[in-house]
């Protein structure tokens, strides 16, 4: 087994990010694009998020002989020097420091291609990644949106009954957004601020004009799709669309997987988020499995 360091150019400064891999040479590499905010390679962020979702995975595939390379996102942690300013991006930009990594990762390793594993948010990244990098071998979308941002930040707000006195306010909001127009912090909600202020409104608007199924639909390669039952950001539908744009897609549900792909075997809102900040519960049975058997089988199916 060896573990180490890795870069991949950036706009200003290096991005970087974890090489694991097992002994032997001339195996699968899968590249893990983190989700949303400032989460971190091993899937841990400042905001309580501790749930080490991508060390897991990483340790997990190298177990069973595929290495992998989790990164820090552009402008943080690691990647800090990429860019003067961690929020001035857009998902078009995720995408190409994917496309960046992909080079890299082969410069490293000698592999022909990289499958790259999205996550959440990262789900959506890898999906615009693919349209223009022809040495991804294929997606594993975990935990990915089928629906527009638009429609799941709608129904993430009205499901929670403590939104009912910002709600006027934060669907205004949204439509401009979607509308592709800016919205002055003075009409908006201080509540609202952390979600939708000035200074990630570039960022939402880029993803406000992607829908997932519609850049699934025409991709030709192999692609597998998980999802928890127990996701409580995102839907088992979610899941079923991405296939539906794509039948040729192996689609996986995991009983009790939440959306960290934490255990969980109650309907317990409090125990499921309390999993995000568990390193030490371990990942729901099968993820793992389904994800390699997926990549050798596919690797395999290529040779």
């Amino acid at each position: 087994m060896m573990q180490t360091d890795i870069e991949a150019p950036g706009p200003a400064g290096p991005l970087r990010g974890t090489l694991l891999s097992p002994a032997a040479h001339d195996v699968p590499v899968v590249l893990i694009v983190p989700g949303s905010g400032p989460t971190d390679r091993d899937g841990n962020g400042p905001n309580g998020l501790r749930a080490s979702t991508y060390r897991l995975i990483a340790d997990g595939l190298q177990s069973r002989g595929i290495a992998s390379v989790r990164i820090d996102k552009r402008g943080m942690f690691g990647s800090a020097s990429a860019i003067p300013d961690a929020n001035d991006v857009t998902i078009e930009d995720y995408a190409t420091d994917v496309h960046a990594w992909v080079t890299s990762i082969r410069r490293r390793t000698g592999a022909s291609c990289v499958w790259v594993l999205g996550h959440s948010e990262g789900g959506l990244v890898a999906l615009v990644a693919a349209q223009h990098t022809a040495d991804i071998c294929g997606l594993i979308l975990v935990s990915t949106a089928g629906r527009p941002l638009g429609k799941v930040l709608r129904e993430q707000l009205q499901s929670n009954p403590a939104n009912a006195p910002i709600l006027g306010n934060a669907i205004s909001v949204l439509e401009s957004l979607d509308a592709g127009h800016a919205v002055d912090a003075a009409k908006i909600d201080p509540a609202l601020i952390p979600l939708f202020g000035p200074q990630v409104q570039r960022f939402l608007m880029s993803e406000l004009t992607l829908d997932p199924a519609t850049l699934l639909a025409g991709y030709t390669k192999p692609v597998l799709i998980v999802q928890g039952l127990r996701d409580l950001q995102v839907s088992p539908q979610d899941a079923q669309l991405l296939k539906q744009a794509n039948p040729r897609a192996k689609l996986k549900l995991v009983a009790n997987a939440n959306h960290v792909l934490k255990t969980i075997r109650t309907q317990d809102r409090s125990e499921n988020l309390a999993a995000y900040s568990n390193p030490d519960l371990p990942l729901a049975e099968h993820i793992v499995d389904v994800i390699s058997t997926f990549v050798q089988n596919s690797t395999a199916g290529q040779l």
